[in-house]
């Protein structure tokens, strides 16, 4: 239930006296068999002695030192401690459930040794990420049995650093949670927009006391009235952002059952829903418009076995815009793990084709669930708790056509929070704004939140280095650490990405016998900023084997050696080598008609390798470079003049440092 149950914890005054309360343990196994979390966790607490009117779920003063004790009961304290951790964990309140599991794990008794990897599990989801790395290291050290557990810490661990990169470099997104009666009690979730009208699921409360239901276990009989908590469909009128709107049930539930996820195809005339009872499995459904007969939709058709495979689960269906595919999820067999993406074709004539898994580059061992298709911009937007994320359920996004799809990239913080986040429907064609759900702000129950993407725009100019004439048909690469964009320069060599992202980033340009170039943005240039003008670039032309003069690489009179200003020379090129990592070089030096042959053949070799040798000590690989001297064999213009005077220009431009590429 989303609102908490405001309870004070505390023993028993007179602690010694207090007896161990066996039949409410049984009474919460009973529940706990039966998937009622929040009514075990209550008769645990009774169980434990812990009073009825205390606080919530914390543990009280001194408590942990009772458990510790050696005494008759020491087993059934433990057990139950550890079973109300569960129980909490279960019904997602993570923040009452770490303090339980901070107990359980110090227990040495061997069927409580994953109480270490759920308490690190409880710390990621409040956010304690440092603490949550701690403890899955812990937990691998300690946990020497060969299982998924050992190998989901690790990814948990990789999450944990997802998440404070994350957190580091948020995304440019908006989030607010709606303010008005569709978050009311009880969960809500599956936002989709039709005609104007706003539909959701809400599991709040039916108004009606509800039927006896009986659960047993063995001797054990638990009586309950049946949850007034009951999924449905909702529409809301008006606009779902401001407070003047009017919600009213909708009639898409078949007799006794429970539905959620409605989805509409675009011709108006089919909607599909989820529906299920409390002892059946999940199914879709299928309603046909019914219009001037008194009623909007025809009474829910369950689908065939094409969707619908008996003993398993199908729901969250999804009609693509094209109105080409359901997209749906179900934990029915072929499947890569628990709940996977599937798809049918949707005919001409409305019938459905036999389901297709969406493959293992969508799906993984774990949950795969609330698809969202962009067919005009060939975009998937899922949820998963599979892959490495924030945590729980998070979006992740993938291009593809339905045959072949890219590797998923996690959305990032803000869209996703280190709780479950699912269920994407847009406002716009672009998908640029939308509703989600999220637990995020909630103790157990999913919410429904606004959220817009925000953009940073760079853009910029190419150039030829040496004509100053623009560009066209380059291609310039804009990266981060977690993503790549592409674009190419048009006719005035002008280049523009538009981001959602606001992390520091290198911009690399490359042509066809042109040098590639990167220049690179610091977080704190762009984290101010909506649009950032990018310093126009320019690239330097070559051709194989065709040498480039270094201006101003010059050495000590007579000598090998490099000044300092030649060396910051020397780092032009040494960016060059950096930025076009496939290219390999001839360094040549040169001297004019001074001296000996042989002395001018000598010093242009040392002075060649010299600079080869400040290349390599800043990182260049020595087989990408070799070094050459060609003394005074190859001058660009007279040592003399014609007269036969001295041609102190000429020598000038004689001595020499070129470069050539000898392979691209």
């Amino acid at each position: 239930m989303k609102t908490k149950i405001l309870l004070i914890l505390c023993l028993f005054a007179v602690a010694a006296q207090a007896q161990f309360v066996t039949n409410s343990k049984r009474v919460a196994d009973v529940y706990f068999q039966n998937k009622e979390y929040y009514a075990a966790a209550e008769y645990y607490k009774k169980a434990l002695q812990i009073s009825a009117d205390s606080l919530g779920f914390i543990v009280p003063y001194g408590f942990e030192n009772k458990i510790k004790e050696e005494s008759p009961k020491k087993d059934d304290y433990e057990y139950c401690v550890f079973q109300l951790a569960e129980s909490l964990r279960l019904y997602k309140n993570f923040t009452d459930a770490e303090k339980w599991y901070a107990m359980a794990k110090d227990f040495s008794n061997p069927r409580y040794v994953l109480s270490m990897f759920w308490y690190a599990e409880t710390q990621r989801s409040n956010q304690k990420f440092e603490d949550a790395i701690a403890s899955f290291n812990d937990f691998l050290e300690k946990y020497k049995v060969k299982d998924g557990y050992a190998a989901r810490a690790r990814t948990e661990i990789a999450s944990c650093q997802f998440a404070l990169h994350e957190l580091r470099y948020p995304r440019l997104f908006r989030l607010s949670r709606l303010q008005n009666d569709i978050n009311d009690k009880g969960s809500n979730y599956t936002p989709t927009i039709k005609g104007g009208n706003f539909y959701f699921t809400s599991s709040r409360p039916t108004g009606s006391s509800g039927k006896k239901e009986v659960f047993t276990d063995r001797n054990v009989k638990v009586a309950k009235k049946e949850s007034p908590f009951l999924n449905a469909v909702y529409v809301a009128s008006g606009n779902p952002l401001t407070e003047g709107i009017s919600i009213k049930k909708t009639a898409v539930d078949g007799k006794d059952k429970e539905s959620a996820a409605p989805a509409f195809h675009p011709n108006g005339k089919v909607a599909y829903v989820t529906s299920w009872t409390a002892l059946g499995n999940k199914k879709i459904y299928q309603l046909n418009a019914t219009p001037g007969l008194g009623q909007d939709w025809s009474e829910p058709i369950e689908l065939g076995s094409q969707i619908n495979v008996k003993g398993f689960n199908s729901m969250q269906p999804y009609v693509t815009k094209d109105g080409k595919y359901l997209v749906f999820a179900s934990d029915r067999p072929g499947g890569s793990g628990k709940y996977d993406l599937w798809y049918a074709l949707i005919r001409i004539d409305g019938s459905l084709g036999a389901a297709v898994n969406m493959g293992k580059v969508i799906n993984t061992a774990d949950d795969e669930q609330a698809p969202y298709y962009n067919a005009a911009i060939k975009k998937l937007l899922y949820s998963s708790n599979g892959k490495v994320g924030m945590g729980g359920f998070d979006f992740y996004e993938s291009e593809g056509d339905f045959g072949k799809w890219s590797e998923p990239m996690n959305v990032g913080y803000p869209f996703n929070s280190s709780k479950d986040d699912l269920y994407f429907t847009p406002l716009d064609n672009a998908d640029t704004e939308g509703y989600i759900s999220s637990d995020r702000e909630s103790v157990c129950c999913l919410e429904i939140f606004h959220v817009k993407r925000d953009y940073l725009v760079i853009t910029g100019t190419l150039l030829d280095c040496n004509t100053s004439k623009p560009l066209a048909d380059a291609v310039v690469t804009l990266s981060d650490s977690v993503q790549q964009f592409k674009s190419t320069t048009d006719e005035m060599g002008k280049y523009t990405f538009k981001l959602n992202s606001n992390r520091g980033f290198k911009l690399n340009a490359g042509k066809d016998k042109y040098f590639s170039k990167a220049i690179s943005f610091s977080y704190d240039q762009l984290v101010q900023k909506d649009t950032l003008f990018s310093p126009e670039l320019c690239l330097i032309p070559y051709e194989i084997d065709k040498p480039i003069v270094l201006k101003d690489v010059l050495y000590e009179f007579n000598k090998a050696d490099l000044t300092a200003d030649s060396k910051d020379k020397l780092d032009h090129l040494y960016a060059i080598m950096v930025d076009n990592p496939t290219i390999e070089i001839e360094l040549s030096a040169h001297t004019d008609s001074k001296g000996k042959d042989i002395y001018n053949l000598d010093l242009s070799n040392r002075r060649a390798r010299s600079c080869v040798d400040y290349l390599i000590g800043k990182g260049i690989a020595t087989n990408r470079m070799t070094s050459k001297g060609y003394g005074e064999t190859r001058p660009i213009a007279p040592n003399e003049l014609l007269n036969g005077k001295d041609n102190p220009d000429g020598r000038a431009l004689n001595r020499r440092t070129e470069f050539k590429v000898t392979k691209k």
